[in-house]
């Protein structure tokens, strides 16, 4: 695989992994830098091997979606076959691995509370939302009805205010 593009970097597989699987695999080796970074190069080339393989199965097929079918085919004609058993052991459990997820996935099943309990306790807290959005409303009206009683006997003993004051203005001009 030869690239003049510049951008190597952009198709290769992650070093972190493959150091990660290098690790795994060879616990006691030591392996060189120059090691690892061919060990990189092999998997991003293998890797490109299959998936144009398996794309053109793929396109003779005139499917749009690479299958695993396709990918096992494309492991037979390249010379492959030998892996084959162990890369369908692999899906098998892959697919296995995916359904357990979706399956742990569910918050209902994840909680361990049956859907009746979970759904009395929402209907339970919708109910004490809607009672404390009747005690702040209550009380809203409460304060409103104190704020007019105040502005109204505001306004009264204003008046009256103004009305002793015009009635001493009378008396002061009878006076005169």
């Amino acid at each position: 695989m030869a690239s003049s593009s510049g951008n190597d970097d952009d198709l290769t597989i992650p070093r972190a992994a493959i150091n990660k699987m290098i690790k795994e695999t060879l616990p006691n080796v030591r392996v060189a830098n120059d090691a690892r970074e061919l060990v990189v190069n092999c998997c991003t080339e293998f890797i490109h091997l299959i998936s144009s393989e398996a794309n053109e199965i793929c396109n003779k097929s005139d499917k749009k979606t690479i299958s695993p079918e396709h990918v096992i085919n494309a492991l037979e004609s390249l010379g492959f076959a030998s892996y084959i058993t162990e890369v369908k052991d692999v899906l098998q459990e892959c697919k296995t691995v995916a359904l357990k997820r979706r399956k742990a996935s569910s918050r209902l099943e994840n909680l361990g509370i049956p859907e009746e309990e979970l759904l009395r306790q929402q209907q339970e807290l919708f109910a004490k939302a809607r009672q404390q959005q009747a005690e702040l409303a209550q009380q809203e009206w409460l304060q409103m009805q104190q704020a007019a009683q105040q502005a109204q006997m505001a306004a009264s003993s204003a008046s009256a205010s103004q009305q002793a004051g015009s009635s001493q203005d009378e008396d002061e001009e009878d006076d005169m």
